[in-house]
Order: structure tokens, then C-alpha cells, then sequence
């Protein structure tokens, strides 16, 4: 190659399948063959001149005679996966009210039959549609939640009238979402929504009788329910303007061929395997709706395997999952997971304006709240941005999440895509600052990252181009 060369700083970690990979500072990977590992490390001049070039393009190597640019590129890479969290919050979640008809045994937050002491006020909410342009995030999605925010449809309409009128000067990017059973939809709500270009999303955990099951109502008839307010949603706002999530629970482990071709019957293109999140009123409920975590792999193995087949006869699905992390593995562009950022998402990526008047920095963390534990509030509502996030409770937050700083975190080779979850070890441990190797949530992702790199390796052209194009971060979810 004309000059010498010498090993950058990466990370090593054996598979599942023993094959050992190697992750640079960039993020990059590859494959080491036997032999490979103790060549790269002592003498990387004796590896062959393609696979030098090959590591020197990935950042395993660099060059005695400085390549002009390549440690700006390096620092500007590096970066690059940080970036959603240091602009300013972009979610900001408005939760208007606890009412909802639903009586989820999954459910986070319970639920109440009525606004006395479950509202959002006036004052507090006009305060929250003014602390939302407090950040300086040129893009804000504004999503609402509950309960179920269209029980009290008035104060969603408040807010976006309030927000659009104050963005005709602040000339922000803004994305309504609106996260609802759907049951209490109308002609009239959606012809708003078209007008303010506002988005729903709804919650579908598979065919009729499942769902039902999962989501019981009074009239037992959510789902036919829920499939109603889709339609009438579509026929408005357009096919793509709905978008539905599903909630993994014991009833669900043993058909996940079933969920998979119910998302490919109603026509989604997006499905997102999510496993059950012990928060809130949903852990008192453990007994009965908790399972194990090789009861969900193995949930998700068949799942996935069947997202696949109906992508290979050329019908395009997407696993959520999934595309966040080959979205941390494939592309130089953070999507802006919120789980998955270091220094938190919590807080710096995401802020929720609760109906108690209270700020909490995710969803989980209000979650909390409904059980009792306030220890994650940033303060009131009408506060400051700046000040809830010079809070003790963010500065908490942020110190319990720096990967640099946290033992097993530090040394993983999965840094440079993954970060400790805070609320998810306060909800586990009752303190954000649990060893991170025993959350739940690090657990998972270690078998994520583990089982995508895997699949990559293994995978045919066709699946490795469908992956690539999971990987591109423009749509994904922020959360």
C-alpha cells in the first residue's frame, strides 16, 4: 500500500454462534477469521493489503502517514450518533386525561371512568403548548396520550389550535400524533385532523379474539371497535396516516404467525414487536401476564421468520425492532431511539406533560408516578424547560446513563450503539443507578445486537438489501 499502518482502539465480543466480531470507535464492524484477531492487535502489516484497506475504511486501522481528513471523520461519525439528544427535546407527549373505557390488565397507568382529578387544566395546558417551543429543536413532534386523549377530543383541539397559531412565528417543524383506541372517533375529529395534518396511531396485539382478550371492554367488542375507527381514519386522512403498535403477552407467545398476518391483512407495513413492560399498574399484574425472557425470543424468532416470508414473496412489512438496531449497526445516523441514547433520551430527547400538572422526562417515568413512586418528576408544569432539565432529578438521570462512566458499559463492545436505561432500573431496582447488567432492558438488547449481527452475517443478498433499507432512519419511531 506504499506506508505503514497501526490498530485504532475497537471492542471484541464472541456470538452466539462463535464467531467473534469486532466493533471500531466509528461503529463499524467485521468479522474476524482465526488468527485475525492477535494479526490486527501486534501485526496488522502481515494482513493482506485488501483486507488493510478494507479495516483502514472501517477505522480498525490507521496509517503512519496521516490521510488527510480521516480523524475529522472519525470525530464527525462519532458524533453523528449522539446528535438527536443534544438539539433540544423533539418529543414532547401530552397526556389531557386518565379516562379510558379500556381495562387492560397490561395497562401502565390504569385507568379512570371519569375527568374528576384525571384532567389536564386549562392554565396547565396552555403552559405546555408554550414550554414545547422552550426547546430549540427545529423539528417537535407533539403526541397525545392518555387514557385515551379522544375522550376529551376538546382538549386536543385546544393545543394544536394553540401550537399552530404560535408556530405561524416560530416556523418550527411540527408532527401531531394522537394515540387512541379509536373508539370515540368521529366525521368530525377526522376532518380536523386533515385540516392540521394530524396523525393517529392505535394499538392492535393480533386477530379478533387476542385482542379482545388483551383489551377488554364493557360490550367485548374492542376490536371490531378499534377496526371501525381505522377505517373511518383511512378513508380521511389516508391509508398510511395510521399507524398501530402491539404489546406482547402471555396470550400472545403462541401465535406469532397469527399476529404477524393479521398486520399484513390490514394492510400495515410497519408492526413492532414489543415485549411487556412491567411499569406502572402492569407489574402488580406479573403473575398472570409475566413470561420468561426466552419465552419472548423464542415469540420473536418465529415472528420475525414470518415477517420475513411475506417480505420475500413481495410483501413489504417492517419489524420496528429490528430496524432500530440495524439502524445503530448499518447506518452513520442515529434515528433517535430514546432507550438507546447516552447521554439519556430521558429528559433530553423526550418530555411529557402529564394531566397532574407534573413534567416527566418519558412516559415510563409517569408511568411510575401511578404507583406511587415520584422520584423521576422534574418539577411543574409552567416551569422552565431549562430548569427541569438542570433539575437534580435530570442531572440523576443523566449521570446514571453516561456509558464512559457506568461498569459493563464502558467495556462492551455494543457502546457505541446502546446506553443504560434509567427509568427502566428505577422501575426494576428502585434506584437508577442498579447494575446495569441485571436490567431487563440490558439483557434484551445484548441478545438484539447478538442475534441481528448473527443474521447478518448469515444473511442471503436479498435480506442483507431489506435490511439496509430498515436501517435508513427517515420514519422510524423516536421511541
Amino acid at each position: 500500500m506504499g506506508f505503514s499502518v497501526a490498530a485504532l482502539p475497537f471492542k471484541t465480543r464472541r456470538l452466539p454462534d462463535e464467531s467473534l466480531i469486532a466493533i471500531s470507535e466509528s461503529g463499524d464492524y467485521v468479522f474476524l477469521k482465526d488468527g485475525e484477531l492477535e494479526r490486527l492487535q501486534t501485526r496488522p502489516e502481515t494482513l493482506s493489503l485488501n483486507r488493510q484497506a478494507d479495516l483502514l475504511s472501517r477505522f480498525f486501522l490507521r496509517s503512519n502517514s496521516p490521510i488527510p481528513g480521516s480523524r475529522r471523520l472519525l470525530k464527525s461519525r462519532r458524533a453523528a450518533r449522539r446528535e438527536t439528544i443534544s438539539g433540544g427535546p423533539s418529543l414532547h407527549i401530552i397526556v389531557p386525561t386518565l379516562q379510558c373505557a379500556h381495562s387492560c390488565r397490561y395497562c401502565q397507568v390504569s385507568r379512570a371512568l371519569d375527568d374528576a382529578g384525571h384532567t389536564l387544566s386549562i392554565d396547565d395546558l396552555n403552559k405546555t403548548c408554550d414550554s414545547i417551543f422552550e426547546s430549540s429543536s427545529a423539528s417537535l413532534t407533539v403526541e397525545f396520550q392518555g387514557g385515551d386523549p379522544l375522550l376529551r377530543f376538546d382538549l386536543v383541539k385546544h393545543a394544536i389550535l394553540r401550537i399552530n397559531a404560535r408556530n405561524e412565528r416560530e416556523k418550527r417543524a411540527i408532527r401531531f400524533v394522537v394515540a387512541s383506541t379509536l373508539h370515540q372517533l368521529t366525521s368530525d375529529m377526522c376532518a380536523f385532523f386533515q385540516v392540521h395534518r394530524v396523525c393517529v396511531s392505535t394499538s392492535i396485539d393480533g386477530p379478533a379474539v387476542l385482542h379482545n382478550r388483551n383489551r377488554p371492554t364493557p360490550t367485548r367488542d374492542a376490536y371490531e371497535r378499534t377496526m371501525a375507527g381505522i377505517s373511518l381514519a383511512r378513508n380521511t386522512l389516508g391509508h398510511d396516516s395510521v399507524a398501530a403498535l402491539m404489546t406482547t403477552t402471555k396470550a400472545s407467545l403462541h401465535t406469532p404467525e397469527a399476529i404477524v398476518d393479521e398486520y399484513v391483512r390490514l394492510g400495515f407495513r410497519d408492526i413492532f414487536l414489543r415485549p411487556l413492560s412491567a411499569y406502572g399498574f402492569a407489574k402488580r399484574n406479573q403473575a398472570t401476564l409475566a413470561y420468561s425472557s426466552d419465552d419472548f425470543r423464542e415469540f420473536y424468532e418465529r415472528a420475525f421468520a414470518r415477517i420475513l416470508h411475506w417480505n420475500r414473496i413481495g410483501i413489504p412489512l417492517r419489524e420496528v425492532y429490528a430496524s432500530i438496531i440495524l439502524n445503530k449497526i448499518l447506518s452513520p445516523f442515529d434515528s433517535g431511539y430514546v432507550d438507546l441514547q447516552s447521554p439519556t433520551g430521558a429528559g433530553l430527547g423526550v418530555v411529557v406533560y402529564n394531566y397532574d400538572g407534573y413534567v416527566y422526562p418519558s412516559d415510563e417515568a409517569r408511568m411510575l408516578a401511578e404507583t406511587g413512586d415520584t422520584s423521576l418528576r422534574l418539577g411543574r408544569i409552567g416551569e422552565t424547560l431549562a430548569s427541569l432539565l438542570d433539575s437534580p432529578v435530570q442531572q440523576n438521570l443523566i449521570r446514571a446513563s453516561l456509558i464512559e462512566q457506568t461498569p459493563g458499559c464502558s467495556t462492551c463492545a455494543y457502546n457505541q450503539f446502546c446506553a443504560p436505561n434509567p427509568v427502566d432500573a428505577q422501575a426494576q431496582f428502585g434506584t437508577p443507578f442498579a447494575p446495569v447488567a441485571a436490567t431487563e432492558h440490558c439483557q434484551r438488547h445484548m441478545w438484539l445486537f447478538d442475534s441481528f449481527y448473527v443474521r447478518l452475517s448469515q444473511a442471503d443478498d436479498q435480506t442483507l438489501d431489506l435490511f439496509h433499507q430498515w436501517a435508513m432512519p427517515a420514519g422510524m419511531v423516536s421511541r
